[in-house]
């Protein structure tokens, strides 16, 4: 366990780094892009016409985060929404398809035009940042993912042979131990990755000062936040935490967007959203977590699920967990048309 919360560590100084290394790049150049052309609303009436809808965003993002990840959670008084059961792979097919149209549609679009605004002016911009960042994100996640599940593969090894060679009276710890190990790590890289993408846009929405942009955010981000937890929730049930991580990993996810919504309002009169700083940290942070939420959808969510035996034996459900997939991605590439 001490190696998993290493290598989660590392992930997040790498990260870091990497932040501080691109942001000390643009600042040593001053050329090379159109000038900025960045105008700024003074508007007091749609100030005001706008705080209503984030001050209301707040416990309505709030609830629906809940709602959403909650709902996995609740297997042991609803028998079909356990792990293993064909309602619990169409639910998770579901889950997936959003976490996977919200890195495509949502989270990498954001990160490209920030990180190719004209506002950013530096040389150093020209390079295809918003793409290499979310490839190392995506390279980062894997490493955590093999490394964290090897080391703890290894370690059941060496406590399997010292009982075979009669060293140890401890029990061994077998293959579903380290499945459900490995469940914990999706999880946790999973919140990772939806965390840094609600900070973001809680932010956006707080700051913003139009009311029609401040109404769209409000509207979308509740079902964002709904079907995200939905996903979040299915990798939570499925890793089988203790009471106390659980409601501590469900608290983190359905308050982050809230408190960014609140930090926007906090800076919305100094915050300039147009500035070389605000764009390049929400661009790469966007980049970021557009990798981590591409890389878990495909490969541990979906590739894990739709190559399981159950799934495998069942066309019914395979066909069904499809179905389920492509409405979940649609419905949140939709949503992309206002968040």
């Amino acid at each position: 366990m001490k190696t998993k919360n290493v290598k989660l560590v590392l992930f997040f100084l790498s990260v870091s780094v990497l932040l501080i290394a691109v942001v000390n790049a643009a600042e040593g150049h001053s050329h090379g892009k159109p000038q900025c052309e960045c105008s700024h609303d003074d508007d007091h009436d749609n100030k005001e016409g706008a705080r209503k809808y984030k001050i209301a965003a707040i416990p309505s993002v709030l609830i629906a985060g809940v709602i959403g990840v909650l709902f996995p959670l609740l297997g042991k008084v609803f028998p079909p929404l356990r792990p293993e059961t064909p309602f619990f792979f169409v639910t998770k097919a579901f889950a997936a398809g959003v976490i996977l149209a919200t890195g495509f549609m949502h989270v990498l679009p954001e990160a490209y035009t920030m990180l190719n605004s004209p506002c950013l002016t530096s040389e150093a911009w020209e390079f295809p940042f918003t793409g290499f960042i979310a490839m190392v994100a995506a390279i980062l996640t894997l490493s955590v993912d093999t490394f964290a599940t090897s080391s703890f593969y290894k370690s059941h090894c060496k406590a399997s042979k010292k009982i075979n060679d009669g060293e140890s009276d401890e029990p061994s710890v077998d293959s579903v131990q380290v499945q459900v190990l490995r469940t914990k790590i999706i999880a946790q890289v999973l919140e990772l990755g939806i965390l840094v993408h609600s900070v973001v846009i809680g932010i956006s929405l707080g700051a913003s000062q139009s009311p029609e942009a401040a109404k769209a955010l409000f509207i979308a981000l509740m079902f964002h936040q709904c079907f995200e937890g939905l996903g979040l929730g299915g990798c939570i049930a499925q890793g089988k935490f203790k009471c106390l991580s659980v409601t501590l990993m469900s608290t983190f996810f359905a308050i982050t967007t809230p408190i960014g919504i609140v930090v926007g309002m906090g800076i919305a009169n100094s915050y300039d959203e147009s500035s070389p700083t605000a764009l390049i940290v929400q661009g790469v942070l966007n980049a970021a977590s557009a990798g981590i939420l591409i890389y878990m959808s495909l490969v541990d969510l979906l590739a894990a699920d739709f190559m399981h035996p159950k799934m495998q034996s069942n066309t019914g459900l395979q066909i069904m967990a499809h179905i389920a997939l492509l409405i979940g991605a649609g419905l949140m590439s939709l949503l992309a048309k206002w968040a």
